[in-house]
């Protein structure tokens, strides 16, 4: 698993004190869940969450030799000339790769994800970025994120090494990654807007899928808002009871149990949160083929077709 760094470095300007001890104490509880990939982002807080990350860095001698640092880049966040827009120029890029080494203090990024598609993108100029960035030593794995297969492969058609990484939307509560492959020749495939065969690529092509919001926003451990939710956090109770685990496990054991690998981002910096997904990272997923399924029709609120 990995622990989704987008909360850490506060609400303010600048770090202070209380938003560095915040991300001690959360990067403190991912290690000892057994968690040692962070994911990060350029935009994230502003930057604020990187340059919080890399003061956890400086303070703690040893850390970086441990740990695996993920960051993003191409989302360019709205300010008073321009609005919010995607930016996967290769100067661009280069840039923002630069910025990020500093405010993590780092001399290399362990994976870098182009963090949205661009549509006006020249692929052989990010290929050639990345290629450069990589024979500089400032990045050695690249990834993307929220990308289609199809954008994958033209990408890579630019890049001389593979892509690792897609990471996506995936969760018991945003099931499109999986229903496009099931709803097939039906009527609601329509209204599936998830690009079938994304997840297929992936797997065929030895692209680790990671997911971002597993939890579904607590939706299964915490507050429900639809019948569905309600019965499946009923469900998932029980399971965690029976299993003598945590709800919050058995949540991230159904995304795990998938034959895809996929693997969770963690999204709260809360320790007690942290702590209450450590099975999920010791203990394979225990759920058996029926309970998968049963978990995924509770959540669907309907049958299968």
């Amino acid at each position: 698993m990995l622990l989704g760094c987008m909360r850490l470095g506060g609400e303010g300007d600048r770090v202070g004190s209380a938003d560095i001890a915040a991300a001690e104490a959360a990067v403190g509880a991912a290690l000892e869940a057994g968690i040692t990939v962070f994911d990060l982002a350029d935009i994230y807080r502003g930057g604020r969450s990187e340059t919080v990350f890399g003061e956890v860095l400086r303070r703690a001698p040893g850390l970086r030799e441990r740990i695996v640092i993920q960051t993003k880049c191409g989302i360019r966040l709205a300010d008073a000339d321009m609005p919010g827009h995607y930016d996967l120029r290769g100067a661009s890029i280069r840039r923002r790769v630069e910025q990020s080494l500093r405010r993590l203090g780092v001399d290399a990024i362990d994976i870098l994800l182009l963090h949205r598609p661009d549509p006006l993108a020249d692929p052989a100029d990010v290929g050639e970025t990345l290629d450069a960035l990589r024979t500089e030593g400032l990045v050695r794995r690249f990834g993307v994120s929220n990308m289609s297969a199809p954008q994958i492969a033209l990408l890579q058609a630019h890049l001389s090494v593979p892509f690792t990484v897609n990471q996506l939307q995936m969760s018991l509560r945003h099931r499109d990654w999986l229903e496009a492959g099931v709803l097939v020749n039906t009527a609601e495939a329509a209204a599936n807007g998830f690009p079938l065969g994304t997840v297929e690529h992936c797997v065929a092509n030895g692209i680790a899928l990671q997911a971002w919001e597993p939890l579904a926003q607590g939706r299964y451990t915490g507050r429900q808002e639809t019948p569905a939710e309600v019965a499946t956090a009923r469900l998932v109770a029980d399971l965690a009871r029976d299993k003598g685990t945590t709800p919050e496990t058995v949540v991230l054991w159904w995304l795990r149990r998938h034959p895809a690998g996929i693997t969770p981002v963690i999204g709260s910096t809360r320790p007690s949160r942290i702590a209450a997904c450590a099975d999920a990272v010791r203990r394979p997923p225990e759920l058996t083929h029926e309970e998968w399924y049963r978990l995924w029709v509770t959540a669907r609120g309907a049958k299968l077709p």
